[in-house]
């Protein structure tokens, strides 16, 4: 059976018994850890992306469940083999997952832009009113000249 099509229900039985035995030594092994959360993790999730469409990969509601998933399993794999979680196998694993499949989602409709004009009225509208104010202000308290010698 090819790594892509392990079935989510095996992946995690195999991670269940991996587990166990490995459980039974005290420290992480974090090369064993590693190979885990490559060869049952990685298959998992790179299968049910497979499913989707890639122009659905950036969008979250679509992806979510997967994603989830995916960090659900290094959980599980971390806690079986008495690992710390997150640490920098996890994290080089998460950064090599964005580098391959969200490396291009900044550019599909999270670019920064201008908030609605509802919003960026008042920002704008109040500061200019307040400036407009002391200046008038300051003018009128230079007129009068009670009190001054």
């Amino acid at each position: 059976m090819a790594v892509g099509s392990v079935s989510p229900v095996t992946a995690w039985c195999v991670l269940l018994v991996t587990g166990q035995i490995l459980a039974s030594a005290s420290a992480c092994n974090k090369g064993v850890f590693e190979k885990t959360i490559n060869d049952f993790c990685l298959a998992t999730f790179t299968h049910d992306m497979g499913g989707l469409d890639r122009g659905l990969w950036c969008s979250w509601p679509d992806i979510m469940e997967t994603y989830e998933g995916l960090t659900n399993c290094t959980y599980q794999a971390a806690q079986r083999m008495d690992c710390y979680w997150p640490n920098h196998v996890v994290d080089h694993f998460f950064m090599q997952i964005h580098r391959t499949y969200f490396h291009d989602c900044a550019l599909n409709g999270r670019l920064v832009r201008d908030p609605p004009v509802g919003i960026l009225a008042p920002f704008i509208t109040v500061p200019v009113l307040i400036t407009l104010l002391m200046t008038a202000l300051v003018v009128w308290r230079s007129k009068r000249t009670e009190g001054v010698l």
